[in-house]
């Protein structure tokens, strides 16, 4: 079934002619129809097995990212979370199969209004009672924030809240309660949910505030493998963190949506750009494809998709099964996630553009997409502070990640030297604590951190076989983000140039065998691929027309003599 999803009546649907609510609703609805179409266990879940898998990198996920938002979080944190504790929490098991049914949507709340990413200092309390806890939200600012809490979309939610436990009166630190939020039409006694206004440009979701107001519960909605060992950690902070793994597994499936985004953007934008004409020589049609300002960024951008899926493939094996530190496993997340976001970023902005005013309009997808993608940057760790922690991390030495020899290839060669500048800057600057480190060296950090990744992800490539256009191309689209270094290292500008040319030229006569290999048609909406397809999408369109006489606007009797008789 998973393979027909892009036929499912409700992805026929055009989202962006609907009202917001609507849209909404109807992502509430597609996520279910997802859900049901993969058949996962717990287990799966937790261990991330290739079912889990299949079901980030489907390619309908980048059709609806407000869709993709709730399914991961549903999905890896909250199923994921709850998977760890039911051989010794079977009350969970109840509960775990109908998230994974379906019949109950389960949401994730991290972070409060006023303390954003440090979540551990959070001030909403869980006070232990005889009869359970009372969980309360003490002032505005601790409201939750920004987790889609509202009710009246036509299933229950239930969310793991991280709170204050406080039991006699002390503070034993953060942990995570089993919240319900909200049954099909409205919301539970003593929960407020406070919508948000949309993000503007993106697939709209119901972002809100939610506050709890004396709301009792359970001693079993605690999240831990015995709810009664109420003892203070050793180390609070490491516990909680224990508690936080699966967000660093949402760091990897963060980006694989936008990896099938970025190969519809390079379908989209390249079968305009074969098919769109301007008049060449003779009065002729010349399509504009033919002109090396279409051709950099559709060459540049599909790529990049090819070469990141096999990248993603890699980085998978590499982080859950290839090490057992968890430290490199976060450290290659992070890389993976900084190298794919941060390029389809840069990719999707000059597609729009080549698109001329179509590129601007919602229903031709990429701008849209350029939006939620901003919205990813900070989803499931904020790419600033998961850099910078990384990249102290290496320059430290703490561990090492397997970047590939600087014999393997050029990006190779440039990740390893940048890393290497940066080490020696830091032993000369005195350490993490000095100024020196803080305004110079630290700024580098997502630089290096994905030239990193530009390096693994060209391997991964390589071994995958990918045709040497598509590498070639992909070399010349990194070595444009660092020209400096390259120009520093035996390859000047000019040299840079000749080479972005040939591989252009090499990429380009095989352009519609390389948009087919995205292998991505399906999925793609936008009428703009085709004179036929915007034909169709014309007659959806809300027409104006009229019987009004412009003399009612302007009467010609009323034109001055002198003009007239001009």
């Amino acid at each position: 079934m998973a393979e027909t999803l892009h036929s499912h009546p409700l992805f026929k649907i055009r989202a962006e002619l609907l009202p917001n609510e609507e849209r909404v609703a109807l992502s509430y609805k597609r996520a279910k129809v997802v859900m049901r179409s993969f058949p996962l266990s717990a287990s799966d879940v937790q261990h991330c097995t290739p079912r889990f898998w299949a079901l980030m990198r489907h390619p309908i996920m980048s059709f609806d990212i407000a869709m993709y938002t709730i399914l991961t979080i549903h999905v890896n944190l909250v199923i994921g979370t709850l998977s760890r504790h039911m051989d010794k929490r079977p009350e969970f098991k109840r509960l775990v199969d109908s998230l994974l049914q379906f019949e109950t949507l389960g949401i994730y709340q991290l972070s409060e209004r006023a303390h954003g990413v440090d979540s551990f200092n959070v001030e909403t309390t869980a006070t232990m009672t005889n009869r359970g806890y009372i969980f309360h939200t003490p002032r505005e600012e601790a409201e939750k924030f920004v987790p889609a809490s509202t009710s009246g979309f036509g299933v229950p939610k239930v969310s793991l809240v991280n709170a204050l436990l406080i039991v006699n009166g002390k503070n034993l630190g953060a942990r995570f309660f089993v919240v319900p939020i909200c049954n099909e039409r409205e919301m539970y006694t003593g929960v407020t949910s406070t919508r948000l206004p949309p993000r503007p440009g993106t697939s709209p979701l119901d972002w809100a505030l939610t506050r709890f107001t004396n709301v009792h519960l359970p001693f079993s909605a605690l999240v831990a493998s015995d709810p009664f060992d109420l003892s203070l950690p050793p180390n609070p902070r490491e516990a909680w963190w224990n508690e936080l793994w699966r967000i660093q597994y949402g760091t990897m499936c963060v980006a694989a949506p936008f990896i099938s985004g970025l190969k519809t953007s390079a379908y989209i934008t390249g079968q305009y750009s074969l098919h769109r004409t301007v008049t060449g020589p003779a009065k002729k049609p010349l399509p504009i494809i033919s002109f090396r300002t279409q051709q950099l960024p559709v060459a540049e951008a599909a790529a990049a998709g090819l070469v990141y899926e096999e990248f993603f493939t890699i980085a998978v094996e590499l982080a859950f099964c290839g090490t057992s530190d968890p430290r490199v496993r976060h450290a290659l997340i992070a890389i993976t996630k900084a190298t794919i976001v941060r390029h389809v970023q840069r990719c999707l902005a000059g597609l729009a553009e080549r698109l001329g005013a179509q590129g601007t309009l919602e229903q031709n997808y990429i701008p849209r997409l350029e939006n939620d993608t901003k919205g990813v940057v900070i989803a499931e760790g904020d790419l600033v502070p998961l850099c910078s922690k990384v990249f102290t991390e290496l320059l430290q030495g703490q561990y090492r990640v397997p970047i590939p020899t600087p014999e393997e290839s050029l990006l190779a060669r440039h990740a390893s030297s940048r890393l290497a500048e940066c080490t020696e800057a830091l032993s000369q600057a005195g350490g993490t604590r000095s100024a020196d480190f803080t305004s110079v060296i630290l700024p580098q950090a997502q630089p290096v951190i994905e030239a990193i990744g530009h390096a693994i992800a060209y391997a991964a490539a390589v071994k995958a076989n990918l045709p040497k256009p598509i590498l070639d191309i992909y070399e010349s689209s990194i070595i444009g983000q660092d020209p400096a270094w390259y120009s520093e290292h035996g390859m000047p500008r000019t040299a840079q140039r000749i080479r972005e040319d040939k591989a252009v030229s090499s990429f380009i006569p095989e352009l519609p065998k390389f948009l087919s290999a995205l292998k991505i048609e399906n999925y793609v909406a936008a009428p703009v691929v085709s004179d036929a397809r915007w034909k169709a999408y014309l007659s959806l369109l809300i027409v104006y027309s009229g019987h009004a006489s412009p003399s009612e606007l302007v009467s010609c009797s009323t034109i001055p003599e002198t003009m007239a008789r001009m």
